[in-house]
């Protein structure tokens, strides 16, 4: 009797402990099952809009500072980490012989103007020398038919005929002569003024080039930025293309963000990007656009390429970088610098851009190294100008060239 009352609690307890059981993995089940459906839920309606990568960097222009002469540096006004302007010298070099062989052009330019004007001057010089000969070839021609018109009548000797003759002929001879030496002179100034003028423009050329030498002593900023990997010392000397130092311009940045290749299926030009920066964390937020992908996966463009074609290939998701544009007032607002790290998240929504067609053509241009040329030709202007005497008489000269050879052959 002791031995079953004692076991019925035994077995009631056992019943109850188990319905306590599955009540609890009823509970479980259902808290599983409910964390699936709220991460389908989650996936279907949100997940499935954004691709991230951590792997993600900051990148940018790095504008090299290189000499286009060989020369021996005197002077560098920049280093490292300094924010220089568009324009700013930042290296010298020697310019002495590069002055010499700029002045010894100047020179050979100022002689070949003043040779170039003489050939105008003369024009008038001829002219007058060739209206002398046609007067005598007048006077020649008068005497001679005057003589021919009373020799019938005997009061003119022979002899005195001939030599008229001769006289005409001289005076026809010298004023052919003065003809072709005025037609050859004014082959050489013909339809072209003395700052057009062949001779000029050859010379101009050397000046141009020696000025030019001379200008490229001074290396200045190619663009707006900060100094950054300067090598060059003073007494250095450099040859052409020797790198000296690096400007960045950090208003011109962009991310490089490296997604797997599965990432890729809804990745399109133009879609929104949010960014987060390792330097600032998660208070400060980024937005940003896509605007390119690139043309082969990071492997594909490395130094030494996988060779996927062996006996022991293992594969390996590629990563295609994506470039991201960064909204200008926020990089103002607080600036990055390149190299470093980002999240970016990219926002699959709208698909109707494409993956690679549309991308927009990016233009990276200096106007630093035009102003060379401008002064260069102000200093031609300045030479001509000071050598070339009136221009006023050049003008006339210039434009009476037709009018005279058209005179030429009305006499002939």
């Amino acid at each position: 009797m002791n031995a079953q009352a004692s076991s019925i609690p035994v077995e009631d307890g056992g019943q109850a402990s188990n319905r306590r059981r599955r009540g609890v993995l009823a509970l479980i089940t259902l808290g599983v099952a409910a964390l699936a459906a709220a991460a389908a839920a989650y996936y279907l309606l949100v997940a499935r809009y954004y691709e991230s990568t951590d792997d993600a960097y900051v990148n940018g222009n790095v504008v090299q500072v290189t000499p286009q002469v060989t020369g021996t540096v005197i002077a560098v006004n920049a280093d490292n980490t300094q924010t220089i302007q568009q324009g700013q010298p930042l290296v010298k070099l020697d310019p002495a012989d590069a002055r010499i062989a700029l002045q010894q052009a100047e020179a050979t330019l100022g002689q070949t103007v003043r040779q170039v004007h003489t050939l105008y001057v003369d024009n008038l010089q001829y002219r007058a020398v060739l209206a002398q000969r046609k007067a005598d070839l007048a006077r020649a021609q008068e005497d001679y038919r005057r003589r021919m018109d009373i020799a019938q009548s005997g009061a003119v000797s022979t002899e005195e005929i001939t030599h008229a003759r001769d006289a005409l002929s001289n005076a026809q001879a010298a004023y052919d002569a003065a003809n072709q030496q005025l037609a050859a002179n004014q082959a050489l100034t013909w339809n072209v003024s003395i700052a057009n003028h062949p001779d000029v423009l050859a010379a101009a050329a050397k000046v141009r080039d020696a000025y030019l030498a001379y200008a490229r002593n001074t290396l200045p900023a190619p663009v707006t930025g900060y100094v950054a990997q300067r090598v060059v010392q003073v007494g250095q000397r450099v040859a052409p293309g020797t790198p000296l130092m690096a400007v960045v311009p950090l208003n011109e940045i962009w991310v490089d963000a490296n997604f797997k290749e599965v990432q890729l299926e809804h990745m399109r030009v133009g879609q929104p990007v949010t960014l987060h920066a390792d330097v600032y964390g998660s208070s400060v937020t980024y937005h940003g656009r896509v605007v390119g992908f690139s043309a082969g996966t990071g492997s594909a463009f490395s130094l030494l390429p996988p060779q996927n074609a062996t006996g022991n290939w293992i594969k390996i998701v590629q990563r295609l970088p994506v470039r991201i544009a960064l909204a200008p007032k926020e990089l103002e607002a607080h600036p990055l610098r390149i190299g470093l790290s980002v999240i970016a998240e990219v926002d699959l929504h709208n698909e109707n851009g494409a993956a690679l067609d549309n991308a927009p053509n990016t233009v990276y241009q200096t106007p630093v190294f035009a102003d060379y040329g401008v002064e260069a030709e102000g200093e031609i202007a300045r030479i001509i100008a000071q050598n070339a005497g009136d221009d006023a008489e050049q003008t006339v000269v210039a434009a009476g060239t037709l009018r005279d050879t058209q005179h030429v052959a009305m006499a002939r």
